[in-house]
């Protein structure tokens, strides 16, 4: 029985070993490579809102609150009208989408949440798929993928509005 227990504990303790060899590895690894594509957001990271994590536990109420007031904010933008949008009473075809996405047509929540949820889905497929090498055990990497996510879903942002006005969403140009 001990020798059985102790060829556990070593197995154990050399996986552990193995586990950090490889991480030490790919983390020498990628210094040493020249490229890599979350490099590339390290410049826009500046600019990229950011919410710091707390230094102290948040108590239920007030996490609560926030999410009301989160929510409120969001009910709020989805009945203000985007300012020179000809809003005709025609039959919506993304009505079943809207509902799904969070959306309200010709507010300021007319792409709702799609924006968020795509590039979350498109840069986890990504990681999934080692296309973007990550190693979500290092605090940088876990950074630099966040920020690529935001980046992501900003430039999402902008391809899915561009293309709601230039496929006559809002009438003609």
């Amino acid at each position: 029985d001990r020798l059985v227990g102790s060829t556990g504990a070593a197995s154990n303790s050399s996986k552990r070993h193995l586990q950090r060899d490889r991480r030490l590895w790919r983390a020498r690894s990628r210094a040493m490579a020249k490229f890599r594509l979350l490099n590339l957001v390290k410049p826009c990271m500046c600019v990229l809102p950011e919410v710091n994590t707390p230094d102290r536990r948040i108590p239920f109420r007030q996490k609560v609150l926030w999410t009301a007031v989160s929510l409120f904010v969001f009910l709020v933008c989805s009945q203000i009208p985007l300012y020179g949008i000809s809003t005709g009473k025609a039959a919506d075809p993304f009505y079943w989408m809207r509902v799904i996405l969070a959306s309200n047509r010709g507010t300021l929540m007319e792409l709702g949440i799609s924006p968020v949820i795509t590039s979350g889905m498109v840069m986890q497929l990504l990681a999934g798929s080692r296309i973007i090498d990550v190693d979500q055990s290092l605090k940088e990497d876990r950074a630099l993928f966040e920020g690529a996510q935001k980046l992501f879903g900003m430039l999402i942002t902008i391809g899915e509005a561009v293309a709601y006005v230039m496929s006559g969403m809002y009438g003609d140009l």
